[in-house]
């Protein structure tokens, strides 16, 4: 008698899932449907993102390639177009490289700083590449801002990723300001760091050596 309710059972579930089924079963269809093409779309995405990225990664070296050859008006230019291409990753490094090449070597110096300055006050940059453009607005303004400002610059910026350079523009605006012994002590400091980059502890080791005597 059992086996009877059970197959009973087994008939009313499947009769009920059949109802079930012609009500809603396009809906599931549709549904999982949907779902193949929504992964399929967000895998195609990311292939396409990782495929760009790597296109712009590219476009990055090769420019970087170009401004080791010696054109920096061209390297200017290339850096200036990627860019525009791109708001982030590769393109934020190329705005930055862009700004910091006219602040150094370009006829538009003025513009490049500008440039710099603004990256440093886009509240929609990485406050780390926000930190560097202002380290490389200090670097490249030195020879035209008053000392204190420079020094007042890069104050924050000592406990940070860029803190020895950082430490490096502050000794070259005191050395400005014609305060010596504050630069010397800058300059010793980075010496005897054994944490910072060896150019930079070679170069501050000349440099003590230079003003001690």
């Amino acid at each position: 008698m059992a086996d009877i309710f059970q197959e009973i059972d087994e008939d009313l579930r499947r009769d009920r899932m059949a109802k079930l089924w012609a009500r809603y079963g396009k809906y599931a269809i549709a549904a999982a449907v949907l779902l193949v093409v929504l992964t399929a779309a967000v895998v195609a995405y990311q292939n396409y993102r990782q495929q760009q990225y790597q296109a712009l990664g590219l476009k990055y070296a090769e420019t970087g390639l170009t401004l080791r050859a010696g054109d920096t008006d061209k390297a200017v230019v290339g850096f200036g177009a990627l860019a525009a291409e791109d708001k982030a990753g590769y393109g934020l490094l190329a705005r930055i490289q862009a700004a910091a090449l006219k602040a150094k070597a370009s006829q538009d110096k003025e513009g490049g700083l500008a440039a710099l300055t603004a990256i440093a006050a886009d509240g929609s940059v990485d406050p780390v590449y926000r930190d560097l453009a202002t380290v490389l607005g200090g670097l490249y303004s030195v020879d035209q801002t008053k000392p204190e400002d420079i020094i007042a610059r890069m104050k924050p910026l000592a406990a940070g990723p860029w803190r020895y350079t950082a430490l490096e523009v502050t000794a070259l605006a005191q050395l400005k300001a014609g305060d010596k012994a504050a630069a010397l002590k800058t300059y010793q400091e980075l010496a005897d760091d054994l944490g910072a980059p060896p150019s930079l502890r070679s170069r501050a080791t000349e440099i003590v050596n230079g003003l001690k005597n």
